[in-house]
């Protein structure tokens, strides 16, 4: 284990090297084990560590619900990942599949206990410190200059962007929670878990469980399961009313709110032509 974690970390250290697995033991050592004091946060699907090199570098550890987690959509979200690498998506590093059988107690509360085999699956990435953008926008968007706010708004359109053009990717789950932002405030998108793959394909209907955060799902998928690029687009719109706003529910409230975020509106586009 000493090698390896020396290995491991002297790869972390390549800002070139490619995603790898990484040993369940290996993560347990960066984090203090999963320790509550290592937690930087938490989402539907998994709790996100701190992981500290003997160096002082930081990574995020995803360690994902095991009663939650789905085969498949753990090794979509590796396998698009993989192939990923740009400024405004935040980078991925590798990830944890391992298994262990455990002695489970039968639900019944009769004592006995059975052997099952759980799940670890786990994924890593580059640590972002300024924590995800729904921090940062409320009343107003916190009192963010005008510039500032027009320089998010690019740069989360820089990385959709790519993901559409590039990768042929939809993200499916775009919302200020899934956009860190790092030290100098640049936005990265993150969490790739519903994201689909369409190659040359432009539309897709899906069946299946429609997955997604209500208030950024476009309709057309909300209520047809309609897979596009547009599927992000509407979300991005919502977004940036939030970043100009500071509401996402605009402009449905009273008139008086209307018409100052109307006003809001203007002030920004003037502020920023």
């Amino acid at each position: 284990m000493q090698r390896t974690r020396d290995d491991l970390e002297k790869k972390l250290h390549d800002s070139n090297t490619t995603p790898m697995f990484f040993p369940l033991e290996f993560l347990k050592a960066i984090t203090c084990d999963f320790s509550t004091e290592s937690v930087l946060g938490e989402g539907g699907f998994g709790v996100v560590y701190k992981g500290v090199l003997r160096s002082g570098k930081v990574i995020a550890v995803k360690k994902l619900f095991e009663i939650r987690l789905k085969e498949d959509t753990f090794q979509n979200e590796v396998r698009y990942l993989m192939g990923i690498k740009h400024q405004k998506i935040v980078q991925f590093l590798g990830y944890c599949a391992e298994s262990s059988w455990e002695a489970i107690e039968q639900p019944s509360g009769s004592g006995k206990f059975i052997f099952g085999e759980l799940p670890k699956r786990l994924l890593c990435f580059e640590y972002v410190c300024n924590k995800s953008l729904d921090n940062h926008i409320s009343d107003e968007s916190s009192g963010l200059e005008w510039n500032m706010r027009y320089e998010i708004i690019k740069g989360i359109c820089n990385g959709l962007h790519f993901l559409h053009e590039e990768c042929h990717m939809v993200h499916l789950d775009l919302k200020p929670e899934n956009i860190l932002m790092d030290s100098t405030m640049i936005p990265k998108i993150a969490d790739f878990g519903l994201s689909r793959i369409f190659g040359e394909q432009q539309t897709r209907i899906v069946t299946d469980n429609r997955a997604g955060t209500c208030g950024y799902m476009a309709p057309e998928y909300l209520i047809r399961g309609v897979v596009s690029n547009k599927a992000d687009i509407f979300s991005l719109g919502v977004i940036l009313i939030e970043i100009i706003t500071g509401d996402r529910d605009y402009p449905y409230f009273h008139h008086d709110r209307s018409q100052r975020d109307a006003t809001t509106f203007q002030q920004f586009t003037e502020k920023v032509r």
